[in-house]
């Protein structure tokens, strides 16, 4: 081979090695038996985005390594071909494509990326649906996080947002009450003063590895190293979730306390190559 091409091919490898590494694959997921409206943040070279997504669908998004953001679902939304409406629970402004936070009670998953990633799902900002989030092929701890549970259930009724008679939300004792208690402003912004509540302690029992209060790291945040997520919603941290692109269907399965992650990823081709088989199997031994 000519050796100034063999330089390029290597130059080129090497950059896609770089490309490859610069960036994570975000599945997310909706395990609701309604329709919902995920949003994610932008961030560093991301633009943000907001899509809808039927029950059982996924879609996927590959975000670089360097992202800090949210993704978060919005619930009965209602918007026009041009991506403009409304939503009951958790919408950035009167549009589709979010270009920042959404408004509250909604539930966040939360990502730092970098060398060392850290991530958690929050109830700080109050609670419209239950999420979890689970690594895949990570180095480290890599815990699943989540809300497993549903706080809409027994939301206090002074927290409730309530629509048609029925709990949509549940929001947080700072976004009703705007005390330094709950806020965890002025005296109360430390990790001596702000303490949990008897509102934060109810979220906190019914997720007990989300974040419910400003200084709720030590059995909240998480950290791993170069792994891809999946977010899902309505799903639990145990939940095996699976999604389907580019012809390949990939499940995860997670223990709560432990992210060994089996992903098991099944082309098109090789699922039509196995039927095809059982099929002359069975009916050659028929006949």
């Amino acid at each position: 081979m000519d050796v100034r091409y063999s330089g390029e091919l290597e130059h080129l490898i090497e950059q896609a090695a770089r490309i490859s590494e610069s960036t994570r694959t975000f599945t997310i997921v909706n395990s609701c038996k309604d329709t919902i409206w995920p949003a994610i943040t932008p961030g560093g070279n991301f633009t943000g985005s907001g899509f809808s997504l039927k029950r059982g669908q996924s879609t996927v998004y590959t975000i670089p390594d360097s992202w800090t953001g949210r993704i978060w679902a919005r619930t009965g939304c209602d918007f026009d071909k041009d991506g403009n409406g409304k939503c009951k629970t958790g919408g950035c402004g009167e549009v589709l494509n979010c270009t920042g936070p959404g408004s509250r009670p909604s539930t966040l998953a939360d990502f730092t990326l970098g060398s060392i990633d850290y991530y958690d799902v929050s109830v700080v900002d109050g609670f419209n649906l239950p999420v979890a989030i689970q690594p895949s092929g990570g180095k480290g701890n890599c815990s699943s996080a989540g809300c497993d549970g549903d706080l809409r259930d027994n939301c206090p009724p002074e927290l409730a947002v309530k629509e048609d008679g029925k709990t949509v939300a549940c929001r947080s004792a700072c976004d009703v009450f705007h005390t330094g208690e709950y806020c965890c402003t002025g005296q109360f912004d430390n990790p001596m003063t702000c303490l949990p509540t008897n509102y934060s302690r109810s979220f906190k029992q019914v997720c007990p590895a989300a974040y419910s209060f400003g200084y709720d790291d030590p059995t909240s945040i998480l950290t791993c190293s170069s792994a891809d997520y999946v977010v899902a919603f309505c799903a639990t941290r145990n939940q095996k979730v699976c999604s389907y692109h580019d012809k390949q269907l990939t499940c995860s399965v997670v223990d709560s306390s432990k992210a060994s992650t089996l992903v098991s990823s099944i082309s098109q081709r090789w699922q039509n190559l196995i039927l095809t088989f059982l099929f002359i199997l069975k009916f050659g031994i028929l006949f």
